[in-house]
């Protein structure tokens, strides 16, 4: 099931474009309406009130666009507007909510993760037809104006911008104690003789992984006194495998590009919670969830839910009532026999994706506020989902035309 689309690429590399690269876009702020809603003032409520997220221009910073990848980048400059305005919502929706560093773990860091995905897929394109711009990563910050206390980015680097998962803020006892600290399988030892073509992408990755885990850990102490009974899962294990998953899939691809692809790396992505830790290792994570943050994620309309936005009230007070998906085989076209056995490990994962997120309601009914639901458990799943979708259409469009906007089939919905 290893994977690791271009499209998931995070490239550090330096800021392309000059000035234009850094620009801030006024367009792409949710409304004048928005601008308007005051300061940020960080204090122990964490969001007291909403200030504005701006994020760097992009379209300025592109190169000539192909004709036949004109579309997909228009959609995808598009996503980047739709991102921003969702996020400069969560600020108004989570006013008061979060601690001292919400804002940068449950909305900035999540952006920045999301843009990262929505880029890679904007240099992708591109690169299908002309030169593959690279180092658009640069403008995936963003920043909280008018007077909020986090700038862009302060949880991310390569790779870790998405700290915050499901159910950051519920207050009760999930890291009530000492921090713990958190391990992770050791994957140097794992890996195949790696051609010297490869050797500095995976040496990069391999520093990632262990960034990755110093940051989970630092989140840890940071944290302690936050969160419900299953924090630590969903706020820092989870997406920690998330974005183990999306690294170790770089180090096989960059393997595979010169000997034979190592496969099943995956299997050293989930980390455990030592010395009395509330949580066991990747609960909320699947194999085969690509982190950038997304995903995220990985980013979809409407698929930007992801961080932690549930202090205690009603959000999922009562019987957990069931999610029910669109269905995704019916809608492929003819898969070419060399694609067959991806498509259809990607659409056991979709199943896989939904289960968990049943399982989720039901460990969580009585945690979050008004939107927990949608926030920690339906948006993520789209993400997982977009990122899945995306899996299939790339395997598919190796050996025939690609299908497009399978991310349709993304949102899911909560019955009952």
């Amino acid at each position: 099931m290893s994977r690791a689309l271009p499209k998931y690429n995070k490239r550090r590399v330096g800021i392309i474009g000059g000035a234009a690269a850094v620009v801030l876009s006024g367009a792409v702020i949710a409304g004048s309406a928005l601008a308007g809603e005051g300061a940020n003032n960080e204090d122990a409520a964490g969001n007291a009130s909403p200030g504005t997220i701006t994020c760097p221009a992009v379209e300025g910073s592109l190169p000539a666009i192909p004709a036949s990848a004109q579309a997909e980048v228009d959609r995808n400059l598009a996503l980047l507007d739709t991102q921003i305005q969702e996020a400069n919502q969560r600020l108004i929706d989570t006013v008061g909510q979060g601690g001292p560093n919400f804002v940068n773990n449950a909305i900035l860091g999540p952006l920045e993760d999301k843009r990262i995905a929505t880029l890679n897929r904007i240099e992708t394109a591109i690169g299908r037809a002309a030169a593959k711009p690279e180092g658009l990563e640069a403008l995936a910050p963003c920043q909280l104006n008018q007077g909020g206390a986090a700038g862009a980015g302060e949880e991310a680097d390569a790779g870790a911008g998405a700290g915050a998962g499901a159910g950051e803020g519920a207050e009760d006892a999930g890291n009530a104690g000492a921090a713990g600290t958190i391990t992770c399988p050791e994957v140097e030892g794992e890996l195949p003789a790696i051609p010297a073509s490869a050797q500095a992408e995976v040496d990069r990755n391999l520093a990632l992984l262990d960034t990755q885990i110093q940051e989970a850990n630092q989140r840890l102490i940071d944290t302690v006194g936050q969160g419900g009974p299953n924090f630590v899962n969903n706020a820092i294990l989870g997406p920690l495998e998330d974005k183990r998953i999306a690294t170790l899939n770089r180090i096989e691809t960059a393997i595979g590009r010169a000997a034979a692809k190592p496969e099943g790396l995956e299997a050293l992505a989930p980390c455990q919670l030592n010395q009395g830790g509330a949580a066991g290792a990747g609960e909320e994570a699947d194999a085969g969830q690509e982190a950038e943050a997304g995903a995220g994620a990985e980013a979809g309309a409407g698929a930007e839910a992801g961080a932690g936005e549930g202090a205690e009230d009603a959000g999922n007070a009562g019987a957990a009532g069931t999610i029910t998906c669109p269905e995704v085989e019916g809608e492929l076209p003819a898969i070419p026999a060399s694609a067959q056995a991806e498509v259809d490990r990607n659409l056991a994962l979709l199943d896989t994706q939904i289960q968990e997120a049943n399982q989720r309601l039901i460990d969580t009914v009585g945690q979050g506020g008004p939107n927990f639901v949608n926030n920690a458990i339906l948006g993520p799943l789209e993400d997982k989902r977009i990122a899945t979708l995306n899996r299939i259409e790339t395997a598919i469009g190796r050996a025939a035309a690609k299908p497009e906007g399978l991310e349709a089939l993304a949102p899911c919905q909560l019955n009952q």
